[in-house]
């Protein structure tokens, strides 16, 4: 049995620095803080006066926020519907709610799209457990409330996730390794620990996930220096003896063959596990953004105040102060010229036109409309997007981001509808025997995603109008879960109580009895 984690081996792997690197760098970028693009900058003026200014006006645009956020909000903007094919009063689909609505389904989906494009990379992992922490609680002598074991669906950190291979395979994992680095006190049993406290050492926790088990570990660590090969500081450690996890069990028993964490690359290729995400194709183009804002501004600043120049002539007549305008004040003789400023030719046109050039260029290589934004930055000539007011032409205008959701969408959808079968899973299998628990059977859901764009309804009813030939397409009971959005408890409710409105209004009495000729006499 090969092992990624056992003593003697290296935390992180080397094989994985460049992605944890490229993890990194991409946060960096989506936090707005650019040290690799300001460097960028200041390398071309370390040696002139303009250095030091450059470092006060650096300026970092952060575009890869909205661009990032963006393909989220259209995924989950309108919620998904999650569907087990049974009814909604049936154990399968109240358990799918459930555990659904009790994790946030449709916020995770958000923040892990926000993750994938950050890293390329994000994932999800099912377990279960108590989800509240009650060990503070308990540590300070209070009794901790009931806190009964539930399916719990939570996203992992990337950084932290270390998947091994299936021989001959780059896309399907054997087993999957959550490790990471806790820093711990450690009593050296001398005398001076009672005056000046303790000392941290750090210690690897590793989370193996197989088919079928999780197995818990940890070993000692020693620091091994920090890697700068790609460009960002990744520490290093080496991997020492194995010491006790402190848990009670340390062989953890699934109940399912499937792995209980799930990837969702942003973008996939066919010969290699790891996404590509939306901010490392872009790294050259946005440093390149940045420059020139910081040098328009500078240029700016620079000649908002220029220096001036004419007789060389005192306030009082007698030697002392020069005259002086706002800025420096160079004197010439009363016979050389009048008085003027100096001005420079900076080329801020052509700046000017780089910057739209490369602004345009991010967002093509985003697939995302410029005017998605309510506005646009650079002249791309896209319009603002408000001139297409029916369904069919909107959808055009927001074809190339539709088609990028659609591609995000593919991973998510999967990985998520894993997740959920799994947890469903999880919970038969760990209430097995259980009093009072209700066993059902998981069943592989179905997700319903909108697209995002508000719905033209009255548009819809008329192609369907047109396509059947003016007959009906929808039941009051499916119009009803479609517009509130409800389900079936709900949606009987309401068609009781239409019922009920029908019946008062009408009476109970025939109206036929009004139309009978008879008499009796």
């Amino acid at each position: 049995m090969t092992k990624l984690f056992a003593t003697g081996a290296a935390y992180p792997p080397v094989r994985d620095i460049p992605r944890l690197a490229r993890y990194k760098r991409g946060k960096t970028v989506f936090d707005g803080r650019h040290p690799e693009i300001y460097d960028r900058a200041s390398a071309l003026l370390k040696d002139t006066p303009h250095a030091a200014q450059l470092k006060t006006l650096f300026i970092a645009v952060n575009l890869m926020d909205v661009l990032l956020t963006k393909p989220a909000d259209l995924m989950v903007g309108d919620p998904p519907s999650f569907d087990s094919g049974k009814p909604d009063v049936s154990a399968e689909q109240s358990a799918l709610n459930r555990i659904v609505e009790e994790n946030d389904v449709t916020q995770l989906i958000h923040e892990t799209v926000i993750g994938a494009g950050i890293r390329g990379d994000s994932f999800i992992k099912t377990y279960y457990a108590p989800r509240a922490d009650v060990s503070e609680t308990e540590a300070l002598g209070y009794e901790a409330p009931l806190n009964a074991p539930e399916p719990i669906i939570e996203s992992v950190d990337a950084r932290h996730v270390f998947p091994e291979l299936s021989r001959g395979s780059r896309k399907r994992f054997k087993a999957i390794n959550i490790a990471w680095v806790e820093w711990l006190p450690e009593y050296n049993g001398r005398l001076v620990t009672f005056f000046f406290g303790t000392t941290a050492a750090p210690y690897l926790n590793v989370e193996r996930h197989i088919p079928g088990y999780i197995i818990y570990e940890r070993y000692k660590l020693t620091e091994n220096g920090v890697s700068a090969s790609e460009g960002v500081p990744i520490d290093t450690y080496l991997i020492g003896d194995q010491v006790e996890t402190g848990r009670s069990e340390d062989v953890v028993e699934t109940g399912t063959s499937r792995l209980l964490v799930h990837h969702i690359p942003y973008k996939s290729v066919d010969n290699d596990w790891q996404g590509v995400g939306g901010v490392e194709k872009l790294e050259s183009i946005l440093a390149a953004i940045n420059d020139r804002l910081v040098q328009i501004d500078y240029i700016l600043w620079k000649h908002s105040d220029p220096a001036a120049y004419g007789p060389d002539i005192t306030e009082d007549g007698a030697d002392g102060a020069q005259v002086r305008f706002g800025g420096k004040y160079i004197p010439v003789t009363k016979d050389d010229q009048t008085p003027g400023y100096m001005t420079w030719n900076s080329q801020l046109d052509g700046a000017f036109k780089e910057l739209d050039i490369l602004i345009g260029l991010v967002f093509q290589m985003s697939e995302t409309p410029q005017w998605i934004f309510g506005t646009t930055l650079a002249s791309d000539k896209g319009g603002t997007g408000t001139s297409h007011t029916d369904a069919g032409a909107i959808k055009a205008r927001f074809m190339p981001i539709l088609s990028k959701v659609k591609r995000i969408r593919v991973h998510v959808d999967k990985a998520i509808r894993d997740a959920l079968w799994t947890a469903m899973e999880l919970e038969n299998f760990a209430n097995k025997g259980v009093e009072g628990f209700v066993p059902y059977t998981p069943i592989y859901p179905k997700i319903t995603w909108q697209d995002g764009i508000p719905r033209d309804e009255k548009y819809d009813a008329e192609v369907a109008a047109i396509r059947t030939g003016d007959k009906p397409t929808l039941d009051v009971h499916s119009a009803i879960k479609r517009l509130d959005n409800v389900d079936d408890t709900h949606i009987d409710e309401i068609l009781t109580r239409i019922c009920e409105d029908e019946a008062r209004v009408n009476g109970f009495v025939d109206s036929a009895v009004f139309n009978d000729s008879g008499g009796s006499g």
